[in-house]
């Protein structure tokens, strides 16, 4: 197995990873409807990662940013719900960085 298939897999089961914290901030008080709705972005890009498209990782890594935000803000400002903000920033910021890997590593090709 090559490094770009481990990385390539590694994002997929971090990309699962900030999908179910994203539900999992229902426990910290946010509504369902919020949470679905977080997720719904993050539906957009399965295709691609899955197949592992470079192009796809590319603009998918700049999706992941506002996932970060919102947990860095959440983390210093809510302290209900730190718990779960924490989580979700690891989760979201280890994803983003095996994206970027992921570009690092794949070999460049016309697509």
């Amino acid at each position: 197995m090559s490094v770009a298939s481990r990385t390539q897999f590694l994002s997929l089961l971090l990309w699962l990873g900030v999908v179910c914290s994203l539900l999992a901030w229902m426990f910290a008080g946010y509504s369902w409807p919020i949470c679905i709705a977080a997720i719904l972005p993050l539906l957009a890009p399965v295709p691609g990662l899955v197949r592992g498209r470079r192009y796809t990782y590319a603009w998918s890594s700049l999706l992941a940013i506002p996932y970060l935000v919102f947990a860095v803000s959440e983390l210093l400002v809510n302290s209900a719900a730190r718990w779960v903000a924490a989580i979700s920033l690891l989760l979201v910021f280890a994803w983003f960085c095996t994206m970027i890997v992921f570009l690092r590593v794949s070999p460049a090709r016309c697509e």
